[in-house]
């Protein structure tokens, strides 16, 4: 049924898994205790605080968590692993190995992947700003006059997060699994003390008050359900995070862990409801005797920063990702951890988070306001999960129409109609995810876009390879040395070693033309990440074949190959790149505009020598000029 995560085997036992997973994949959320039942009844839909809507509230986030996040995700999305990797780029890429990215529907799966892909940058702005405000506004409730520091204590909190990223996540890592475990269990004991005040809320559990919340006030139900779905924000961190902890982990630790700590806590908030209506205005932290407000306060200031560094290294594997499988132009990506490959630091879309986070918190001033925001982002993101997860039922797993049909359309239609109440969100906030969502797919598509014309321009004028050998082979005087000529086509000969032979008249005695290969897989096992072909003259073909998560370090690479006349040392190999200027022109393609702002992007990308890790002395860089 699916590519098994043994694919991706981890080193560690299952127990320290599920206590990483519990910390980095549930600290999303495992906040959402903070704000999902209080926006429920005081946000911008707000409901009479009575039994009748507090079971039917109650009973809508259960089964929502019951089927979105235990059926829908750990029981069947995480089984779509690509290679032991999840997300939405990794399923898109699952998915094209699989079918192939041919014709409309090849395009359509596509464009599905790069929307929930724009969607999750939407995301990543508005889950650190909401989480940490939150958390940061339970001082509110132990004394009102200190309303005034809320905003300022989240910002100094978000600009210290951001702030500390680039030291790499490897010491606060350890932390992140016991502080949450604690966190959870936390919320488990609030619960089970609610729950004792008032032992019956414990029927609202059934559907059929759901239904009758339905019955009793259609209208108000369906506009309810963009509040109730904050439950479940951070439901997709758990497939976009496999890779970490693999599914084993991940489905222990929902199952045993964060499901019932949650809904311990939702019923202990309901039960206060029930007997103390007035304590809508903040359920979570009023659950709670008043000596332990304050400390409280503090535990999940600590959940939010953990939920939000979750969310952060998630932009950062989703940006390599995209430039890895030509989304995004090279940026410079770095390294925090000898150990651990996933810890990375990507400096621009930081800063970038940064900036927006703030602008957020600044803009609407309150987690209230801010919830208006939150919720399109993620149902956007679920409703194309679900649609994709349709595609692999139907076309690669290859169920009995019947089910497949039955797992789809139950999931379009619950995914659909969180997405749709979620939409009446759009003018109190819920335009900002939305705008982010379109900038970034703007981006994407035309950097693959814009790459693919100028790959077509560049062949255009390309000469074959044998006319190639045989109009020079033996004719042009060779220098001693390796030269290394890199394309973005494994066909023809590239326009920097044209350029070079144009103007210099000379060749060395071994000239390697390589092509970097990005495949549809997260990782490629070493011994098969180089192909060489033996061209004659003194010329090879070497293609390098990466993963959408491997680190491309050319050098390295032709240090240990030794079918293209031994391995190529590094004071005997120079480095030939080609350096387009693109002009813009009315040829067929892409609007002006969109041409331009492909220019600027690869003006600004980083260069393909401190990319690829070539080294300084060694690289020459021959331009020209293309239209597209």
């Amino acid at each position: 049924m699916s590519e098994s995560d043994t694919s991706h085997g981890h080193p560690d036992s299952l127990p320290v898994l599920a206590l990483g997973a519990i910390g980095v994949v549930f600290g999303d959320i495992g906040t959402s205790p903070l704000y999902a039942l209080k926006e429920s009844f005081i946000g911008h839909h707000p409901l009479a605080v009575d039994k009748a809507h507090i079971f039917g509230v109650l009973s809508l986030v259960f089964w929502t968590m019951m089927l979105v996040v235990t059926i829908k995700y750990v029981f069947i999305v995480l089984r779509a692993d690509n290679k032991g990797e999840g997300g939405s780029l990794a399923l898109l890429a699952l998915i094209e190995r699989k079918l192939g990215n041919a014709g409309h529907r090849g395009a359509m799966i596509t464009m599905l992947g790069l929307v929930a892909t724009s969607l999750f940058y939407g995301d990543a702005i508005i889950t650190p700003a909401i989480s940490v405000l939150s958390a940061v506004e339970g001082l509110t409730v132990v004394n009102e006059d200190l309303a005034r520091f809320v905003l300022p204590i989240s910002i100094a909190i978000l600009i210290g997060l951001f702030a500390i990223q680039k030291h790499g996540t490897a010491a606060v890592g350890r932390l992140f699994g016991p502080i949450i475990v604690v966190y959870f269990l936390v919320l488990a004991v609030l619960g089970i003390r609610g729950i004792m005040a008032a032992p019956e809320v414990l029927w609202a559990l059934s559907p059929h008050y759901a239904v009758a919340f339905f019955a009793i006030d259609p209208g108000l139900a369906f506009l309810a359900l963009g509040s109730v779905v904050l439950a479940v924000t951070g439901a997709e961190a758990l497939y976009a995070d496999m890779g970490h902890f693999g599914r084993k982990a991940i489905m222990v630790s929902w199952l045993y862990v964060a499901f019932p700590c949650l809904m311990l806590n939702y019923l202990g908030q309901s039960a206060l409801l029930l007997v103390n209506p007035d304590a809508a205005q903040n359920p979570f932290f009023l659950m709670a005797p008043e000596w332990a407000r304050l400390p409280l306060v503090f535990l999940a200031t600590m959940a939010t920063i953990i939920a939000s560094q979750a969310v952060i290294s998630g932009a950062y594997s989703v940006s390599r990702q995209a430039v890895q499988l030509g989304f995004l132009p090279r940026i410079k990506i770095l390294h925090t951890s000898a150990k651990a490959f996933g810890q990375i630091y990507v400096p621009l879309v930081n800063w970038g988070l940064l900036a927006l986070v703030i602008l957020l918190v600044i803009g609407f001033e309150s987690s209230t306001n801010l919830a208006a925001a939150y919720g399109i982002a993620v149902t956007g993101t679920m409703f194309i999960t679900a649609c994709m997860v349709g595609v692999l039922t139907f076309a690669v797993w290859k169920w009995h129409p019947l089910l497949a049909s039955l797992v789809t359309g139950a999931f379009l239609i619950v995914d659909g109609a969180y997405f749709a109440s979620n939409m009446t969100k759009i003018p109190d906030g819920g335009w900002f995810p939305l705008l982010v969502a379109l900038v970034t797919f703007t981006l994407l598509t035309t950097w693959a876009t814009g790459r693919r014309l100028m790959r077509e321009r560049l062949e255009e004028g390309a000469m074959p390879i044998d006319v190639f050998l045989n109009s020079v082979g033996e004719k042009v005087r060779r220098v001693s040395g390796s030269s290394v000529f890199l394309a973005s086509s494994s066909e023809g000969i590239p326009p920097a070693l044209l350029h070079n032979l144009k103007h210099n008249h000379i060749l060395h005695e071994r000239v390697a033309i390589l092509t970097v290969i990005t495949e549809g897989v997260p990782h490629v096992v070493p011994e098969n990440r180089r192909e060489v072909m033996d061209l004659g003259h003194g010329f090879f073909r070497i293609m390098l074949h990466y993963g959408f998560m491997d680190e491309v370090d050319i050098p390295t690479e032709l240090a240990q190959e030794n079918r293209a006349g031994g391995p190529f040392r590094p004071m005997d190999t120079s480095y030939f790149l080609a350096r387009q200027t693109l002009i813009a022109s009315t040829r067929p393609g892409m609007a002006i505009w969109r041409e331009k702002l492909f220019a600027w992007m690869v003006r600004n990308a980083e260069s393909a020598m401190e990319f690829f890790k070539l080294p300084t002395n060694r690289v020459i860089e021959l331009g020209s000029q293309v239209e597209i």
